[in-house]
């Protein structure tokens, strides 16, 4: 199973849970996973959080991360989307007749499902959003219209446990692999 990352799920780790400059680890462990096949981002949703700054113009901590070579090299998914699962996703997964705003909300969701609706049984969205059955056209949530389509969907929570990240994750390599590892 490969794992598509929404970039919510970054986010949120960077700002609440995995802060890079106290849980570096996880990053590295991250990045890793990507240069194994095992997460990806793809290229549309890489977007949404790099080159970013503060109100005061720092550059954002995740922004460097995932600006660096060999962070990129590991995680972008180079993958051109289907257009055809694009439109399925956007008139099946959220409406019939979107406007301009409508896919404006939308923003880059749809990509990143069609990405995994290519093959649903080898890929898994990753989001932080939670499901929200009530809600309708470009308001819906990634598991509502992942559930609709037929795509895995899950939280960071569920990957994390499903490759069995740890804070010693190095240490759990063949003897010789961690050395050669650097994200930072």
């Amino acid at each position: 199973m490969i794992y598509l990352l929404d970039a919510n799920c970054l986010i949120n780790a960077k700002r609440f849970y995995y802060q890079i400059n106290r849980v570096p680890e996880f990053w590295e462990w991250l990045a890793f996973c990507g240069k194994n096949n095992r997460v990806k981002i793809p290229q549309e949703i890489y977007g949404e959080f790099s080159d970013k700054a503060d109100g005061n113009g720092n550059i954002d901590p995740l922004s460097d991360w995932s600006s660096k070579d060999p962070v990129k090299d590991a995680l972008i998914y180079q993958a051109d989307v289907d257009v055809g699962l694009l439109n399925r996703v956007i008139f099946e997964g959220y409406m019939e007749s979107p406007t301009e705003r409508d896919l404006d909300k939308m923003g880059m969701d749809p990509f990143l499902i069609a990405h995994a609706l290519a093959d649903s049984s080898a890929y898994c969205v990753v989001t932080s959003e939670v499901s929200k059955p009530t809600k309708t056209g470009a308001n819906r949530k990634i598991p509502d219209v992942c559930a609709e389509l037929g795509v895995n969907c899950c939280d960071l929570y569920n990957l994390i446990d499903q490759l069995d990240f740890s804070t010693a994750w190095k240490s759990q390599l063949p003897a010789g692999d961690a050395g050669t590892i650097s994200f930072f």
